[in-house]
This record gives C-alpha cells, structure tokens and sequence, in this order.
C-alpha cells in the first residue's frame, strides 16, 4: 500500500458534481462540490448542458487540489452518472447539443417502434437489458439526427458520441483518449455482454455508425493522461472510470456475489454481483459490475425511476419551503399511514415493471387525510419500490440476501432506513460516507496505479456503517405490504400485482 499517494477522483452526478481526494489509508484530504442545473425543455425531455458539466469538474478538481496543498494527485478517477449522451464535434470538442440524460422520455416512441418490430428478445439477450428510453442507444441516435447531415458526418468520423465518463474523458485529455468503461458501456444497449463489444446489429436497430463510438476499456485501466486540466496540469494518469451505482457497490466492498446493495438517489439503483450475467426473468438488468485487465465481474441490477425524488416532488405539491426536507420532518411525526398509498410513477414505472405508460396514484384517502399521512406516503414509497426489485432479485438468482447494504442522499433519513429494514425483514446496513460513489472510482483507480495491490487491502480499509434491525411483526409487513401491491394493481390497470417474495 502506498500510503503516501495521493487519488482525486471526480463524481459526476445528475444533481451534483463533486471531487475528493484521498490518501492511500482511504482518509479523505479535502471535498468539493457544485450543485447541477436540469432543463425540461418538454414534457417529458431533461437535459442539462455539456459544457456546464465540464465546468463543473474543472472547478471542484481545483478546490479540492487547492485545498490540500495544490500539487497533482498520483492518479485521477471518474464516476458518473449512466446513461446519458452527448455528442460533439470531434476536430472542435464543441459538443453538438445538450446532454440527454438517464430521466428523459424523448425516445418512447422510437423504442415503441423498436418493439413493434419484434426486436426486444433479440436486444435482451445480446445486451442484457429490455428496450426503454432510459438506456443510451436511443437517445444518442436522436441527438444525431437532430443535426444537418447528422448521420453523414457522424459515418465520416466528424462526431464523437459518448456517456459522461467518455465526454470527461475527451476533455481532461484534449481529446487524446475517446473511450469509456465497461460499465458504462454496459448501460448503452450498443455492447453485447457477453463479448463486452460493440455490436453490429446493435449499431444497425439502432442507427448508430461505429465511427462515433468510443473505445471499451475495463473499469480499472489507465485510459491516459490528463493535458492542462486545471491544477492537475499535465501527465496525470486517469486510472478509474466507473458508473456511479457500480462504484457504490465496489465502496461497499461487496466484492462477492449475494452482497445486495441499494444506491438512493433522485432514482434508486439495487445491484449485486454474479459470477455471470443473469437471464433475468421478472423486470431486472444483466450488466457488468466493474471490470480490470484480465477480470470482468458480472452483476444484476434493478432501475427504479422515481424514488428519492419523490420527496422533493410531494414538498413542492405541498408547496414547502424546503420541500424534501420539511417533508421528511412531516413523515418523521407520523407512526403510519393511515392506509394511504402514493406511487411515484410520475414519468413512468421502472424495475421490476417497465410501464411508460403508467402514471402516479394516491390512494387510501379518507376525510381524516392529512398532509402528514401524505408525507409517510411518499418515504414508504421509495422503500416499498426496493422491496419489488429485492424480491425480483432474490427470484432471478435463487438465493435471498442476508441484508441490503444502503448508500445516497436519501439514505441518511434514518425513518426511512427503519422502515426500509421492516418491509424487508432483514437487516439495513448503512454507509455513513456521503462519498460511496468517488469513492469506488478511487479505489479502482488506486488497483490501477498501484496504491494498492488487490481487493483484499480494500477490505481492510475503515468504513463506518449503521445498522438497523427489522422489528416489525409479520402479520403487519403483509399488511402492508399487501396494501402496496393493490395500489401498484390499480396504476398497471391489473387486478393483482404478482406477489415476488420468495
């Protein structure tokens, strides 16, 4: 272990960029953040601008440098976050519109078509994941035909298109490396799984020319070096690039397979490694986990579309001055609630379901209804929606978890760990860094240059956790829970949601 050395790594979030820098103890030397602006030009379109995001890593990478001391770290990592899509020119690196990001529907009906001419079967079985426009592919042929002669340019090589990590990529190195991780890739519906490259037929449903695309490299790697980035200056070597929910689970040290981990964000992500990739069955995702030279650990994942952001979405509908966090205090003084249900399927339903068409439902409302009862709604909610994509999980690979291990924004809100525990009936061990997701890119950054020599070392590293123990009887978790999967019947127009405990 080097001790000494010195990884600043940058996470790259839908909300949020941030940098921490950290020591070869895994001791974070300094922090830096800044909040993220989402536009919603449509109905339905979210995107924000690639240039601000750019601008964004410049200025936390060169607080953080500043902060502690200002020289370059011995390596720099990147997590970001999946899905979204830029593209730009490749001679100027002006990006040639916004950045589509993971939230947007722009694409429904691209992939309506998709399906209506039978290509789901095929697309899962290559890509490991079910045709919507959360993944990549769709958007990215979209911004391409958006432009003059898109699709000719983007065959001669004038366009580059990539994920986050690929765009960061392209600019901390002034365009001397185009590539992205196997994760990311991953998450695109253009790499098949099984081979982790690019895929000709995939290319072709979905109009992308290959010229565009950039090279797939495992997530642990040296994918070059920085050139005049700030106060990294030259000749730093990029040695991680991860998604952030993967990055999560390898910050838990969830190294083997059967470890569960639930990432809340805006959206939650549940993921678990597996020795191989996973035909699943009931709603989740075949994907990679991470990957290093030589190494590729597979993994399962389930999306949900709308979860933490549910607070934020009922304290505006309240009209709250600080809408997340004065609804959770409202949550936080009700023991139950009262029998009301809210599903968050204001842009659709997720994991395990996949509905576009679904749309948001309260229900259970009597004249004793309060904004309180609402409040406990909306944080049952996001845990009742992890409790779908566990079961799911448990089903597609025959063993159920021990415990689910817990990190993101919404996870510091101990009501909802608590009750997430009870729902379950198994134990909720939280993370208690506020960094996973930088953190996993460090770590794997760290293997590549060195720091540290292989997984084991990282297990050693401290991590502070909490846990919390399922006290709820049994007869109140069905309860509950029952009443939970009505309120799901009635949005999917269904008269009984299948029941997934195992």
């Amino acid at each position: 272990m080097l001790t000494a050395a010195r990884i600043l790594s940058i996470d790259q979030g839908t909300t949020n960029t941030k940098a921490l820098l950290l020591d070869g103890q895994g001791t974070v030397l300094a922090r830096a953040a800044r909040p993220m602006t989402v536009h919603c030009p449509r109905p339905g379109w979210i995107e924000q601008d690639a240039r601000a995001i750019w601008q964004a890593v410049l200025e936390v990478m060169d607080e953080c440098l500043e902060a502690a001391g200002g020289a370059p770290p011995a390596a720099l990592a990147v997590s970001n976050q999946r899905e979204s899509v830029i593209v730009w020119n490749r001679k100027t690196g002006e990006p040639c519109g916004p950045c589509v990001i993971w939230q947007c529907r722009r694409t429904a009906p691209f992939c309506a078509d998709l399906r209506q001419r039978g290509l789901e079967t095929a697309i899962r079985q290559k890509t490991g994941l079910g045709i919507d426009p959360l993944f990549s592919a769709s958007k990215a042929a979209w911004l391409i035909e958006q432009l003059p002669d898109g699709r000719a340019r983007a065959e001669a090589g004038e366009l580059c298109m990539g994920t986050v990590d690929s765009w960061l990529l392209w600019n901390l190195t002034q365009g001397a490396a185009h590539a992205c991780d196997t994760t990311n890739a991953s998450r695109t519906q253009l790499m098949n799984l099984s081979r982790l490259a690019w895929d000709d037929e995939l290319l072709a449903w979905y109009g992308i020319p290959r010229a565009v695309l950039p090279k797939i490299q495992p997530s642990s790697h040296l994918f070059g070096g920085t050139a005049g980035a700030g106060r990294c200056g030259d000749g730093v070597p990029i040695c991680g690039m991860i998604g952030d929910s993967h990055a999560a689970l390898f910050a838990h040290a969830a190294f083997r397979p059967r470890a569960t981990k639930a990432t809340y964000g805006t959206g939650s992500s549940l993921m678990r490694a597996t020795d191989a990739p996973v035909a699943s069955r009931h709603g989740l995702s075949a994907t990679v986990a991470w990957s290093a030279d030589g190494l590729t650990q597979y993994g399962i994942e389930g999306n949900i579309t709308l979860s933490g952001g549910t607070m934020q979405w009922a304290g505006e509908l309240l009209g709250l001055h600080d809408p997340a966090a004065d609804l959770a205090g409202m949550a936080a003084a009700r023991n139950d609630n009262d029998g009301v249900y809210l599903v968050p399927a204001m842009a659709g339903l997720g994991a395990p379901y996949w509905r576009d068409d679904a749309r948001g439902l309260i229900t259970g409302l009597t004249r004793g209804t309060t904004a309180g009862h609402l409040a406990r709604a909306a944080l049952e909610s996001i845990a009742y929606q992890v409790r779908d994509v566990f079961d799911a999980m448990a089903l597609d690979t025959g063993e159920q978890p021990e415990m689910l291990l817990a990190d993101g924004g919404a996870s510091r809100n101990d009501q909802l760990m608590q009750f997430q525990a009870d729902i379950l009936g198994r134990p909720v061990v939280r993370n208690l860094s506020p960094d996973l997701s930088a953190m996993g890119a460090a770590w794997l950054a760290g293997l590549a240059a060195g720091v540290w020599t292989g997984v084991e070392e990282l297990e050693q590293l401290p991590r502070q956790e909490q846990r919390f123990e399922p006290r709820m009887s049994e007869t109140d978790r069905r309860r509950l829970h029952d009443g939970w999967r009505d309120a799901v019947a009635r949005v999917l127009g269904d008269s009984k949601v299948p029941e997934m405990a195992t």
